[in-house]
């Protein structure tokens, strides 16, 4: 089973042209779920729902609710601004949670919760969008322990690890992603341990998710870092969910289009009933699903 994270970057420069090469990568992808960042949307206009039609996916959303920052874009350009799910299956149940912001930019971030009807066993699926100010550590680490709550309240009811997914923006070795894996520091939630899938990766791949060789990154002077996650929940019984590779995608142009400031990453997981369709290849369904506001 395939399932991916990227930050779509909301509608900023050329977005009409972005989005059809996230569409591009995502097809060459062929995702079975997919967590989606800074996704735009208002009314029947929503970037998740075009990219569902397009791919035969069914999809759902948590707009934010901004009071800070954000809140002078989504009035100025007149769309919302949230996390999404697409997916293969049917999303049996749905569920979102707006993140703390208390020391920090109150953007009403959200988490989102995905319950995938996946062949074999449903799979609990998360995405999210933390905090982006690089002296916001605090509040990252509040809104990790809310994300975890989240997660062990959802997760239940399935073999299936939780898989959570999103741009924490936030280093590696940083205080929030520690404690959100629970196995190198005390767990945000009691026993919860969430498995950084790049741990897999081969020695010496390229990790930068927020990449200096990406022209919408270079002009924000940032050294290259992993700020996109996956992460999955201890395997279940015969290995199920256990990361089988890890890489990036969207790493380039697409006939000359970056399709966003942000690369993606993909894990492929040990799922023996729901094999990864064939890259290039779009997945089957159809864009339907519970969709809110």
């Amino acid at each position: 089973m395939r399932v991916m994270t990227w930050n779509v970057w909301w509608r900023f420069q050329a977005w009409d042209e972005r989005r059809h090469a996230l569409l591009a990568v995502l097809r060459d992808e062929a995702p079975d779920i997919v967590g989606l960042q800074e996704v735009w949307g208002r009314g029947g206009d929503n970037l998740a729902a075009w990219l569902a039609d397009a791919l035969g996916m069914r999809w759902t959303w948590a707009p934010f609710d901004p009071r800070e920052r954000w809140r002078e874009r989504v009035e100025r350009w007149g769309f919302d601004v949230g996390v999404a799910v697409l997916s293969r299956w049917p999303i049996a149940d749905r569920a979102a949670v707006e993140l703390p912001a208390a020391g920090g930019q109150d953007d009403g971030r959200m988490a989102l919760h995905a319950l995938v009807d996946a062949p074999g066993h449903r799979v609990p699926f998360f995405t999210t969008h933390l905090n982006g100010a690089p002296g916001e550590s605090a509040v990252r680490c509040a809104q990790v322990r809310a994300l975890a709550a989240f997660v062990a309240e959802r997760r239940a009811g399935t073999a299936f690890p939780a898989v959570v997914t999103g741009d924490f923006n936030a280093w590696p070795d940083s205080d929030e992603m520690r404690l959100l894996g629970g196995y190198r520091t005390r767990p945000a939630v009691p026993g919860q341990v969430l498995i950084d899938a790049w741990e897999y990766a081969p020695p010496g791949t390229p990790a930068a998710t927020w990449d200096a060789a990406n022209p919408h990154t270079a002009p924000h002077g940032s050294c290259g870092v992993r700020i996109d996650y996956v992460h999955v929940g201890l395997p279940g019984p015969r290995s199920l969910g256990r990361v089988r590779a890890v890489r990036r995608a969207g790493t380039g142009p697409v006939d000359g289009v970056w399709p966003s400031d942000h690369t993606a990453v993909v894990a492929d997981l040990h799922h023996p009933a729901a094999p990864a369709p064939e890259p290039g290849r779009a997945v089957s369904g159809r864009s339907s699903g519970p969709r809110p506001r």
